[in-house]
């Protein structure tokens, strides 16, 4: 089985992804957060500076990265390509799956699926101007915009096309990430999928993996998101049952917020960051809100040093970490 980090925006950048990789079971893939191209502006081909320094080579040093490129004009993600390529890549990603609506009103990421017949035209030029520049692509969809029905087409779209691998998040954009993953038509597409199929949604727990792989044993790929950045060791539970112990944590949060010190100015930023990645690891912890709070109003980092020192300190890390998030 292959592990891949899922790409979160504002979540799993360059820090985050070293951080893990020093501390827990490296990921096979890591997926960076998506960059968005412009026709006009940014550093460099229309990427912000932003984008270029989180898939610098010399910032992610014996990971295995692959970019994730948000767009819905060829020409663009063409443009990005070649940057990429210059950078070293030899493989992006497409993001079909990003359910903002200040992204789906645009009919980027997920909001493309309502377009089948421009998508198609979109991946025939993609893949034809890819292979000459000797990259790949892989695609990262959802099952539809408002129903799973729309992904049979949908399919017979991505099997036309020689992807390096399709990773299904089995929800329906407007599903958000709420409701239950449709795993049903996640069969489907491991079945009937031309290109190797990835699975990604609502893996938390040890169980959630295992049920997974009960009901399909022939998948090889997963992608994990939110229950990641929830229980950092949850690969490990999987793969040996070795628990999530505070010491390695503890390493893992000082080596994110000592990277985050190191790039931002003032506390604001670097808070914002840290209480991002809170709110969802506190949750592993026997905590009954009291300390979860003392780190969400934290005005300065010293306050925040402070109530994270007190959840090392005091709180267990439940077993079975990495529960439901919503």
């Amino acid at each position: 089985m292959e592990f891949y980090m899922a790409p979160m925006e504002g979540l799993t950048g360059y820090i985050y992804r070293n951080a893990y990789h020093a501390c827990f079971r490296p990921m096979d893939r890591y997926f960076t957060p998506f960059v968005s191209p412009r026709a006009q502006g940014g550093m460099k081909g229309g990427l912000s500076s932003r984008e270029i320094n989180d898939i610098l080579p010399e910032h992610n040093r014996g990971l295995c990265v692959i970019p994730q490129i948000l767009t819905n004009r060829a020409e663009d993600f063409l443009r990005a390509a070649l940057i990429l390529k210059e950078y070293g890549y030899r493989e992006v990603n497409l993001n079909l799956g990003c359910p903002s609506p200040t992204v789906v009103s645009k009919n980027k990421g997920a909001g493309f699926l309502s377009m089948p017949h421009a998508l198609d035209m979109f991946l025939e030029t993609v893949t034809e101007e890819l292979d000459k520049m000797g990259m790949e692509m892989s695609v990262k969809t959802r099952l539809g915009i408002y129903s799973s029905d729309e992904f049979y087409h949908l399919l017979e779209i991505y099997n036309k096309y020689p992807l390096t691998q399709l990773i299904i998040h089995s929800r329906v954009r407007t599903d958000y990430y709420k409701n239950t993953p449709d795993r049903e038509m996640f069969g489907y597409g491991l079945e009937h999928g031309s290109s190797p199929v990835c699975y990604n949604g609502d893996l938390f727990t040890a169980e959630d993996f295992r049920g997974l792989t009960q009901q399909y044993p022939k998948l090889g790929y997963v992608m994990m998101g939110r229950g990641i950045i929830a229980n950092p060791g949850l690969v490990e539970a999987i793969e040996t049952g070795t628990p999530l112990d505070k010491v390695r944590l503890e390493e893992f949060h000082q080596r994110i917020y000592e990277g985050y010190r190191g790039i931002m100015s003032g506390d604001r930023n670097v808070l914002f960051k840290m209480k991002e990645i809170w709110a969802s690891m506190i949750r592993i912890f026997s905590d009954d809100g009291k300390y979860g709070k003392k780190i969400k109003k934290a005005q300065r980092l010293g306050e925040y040093e402070a109530a994270v020192s007190q959840v090392f300190r005091d709180l267990d890390i439940v077993e079975g970490a990495g529960f439901k998030l919503y």
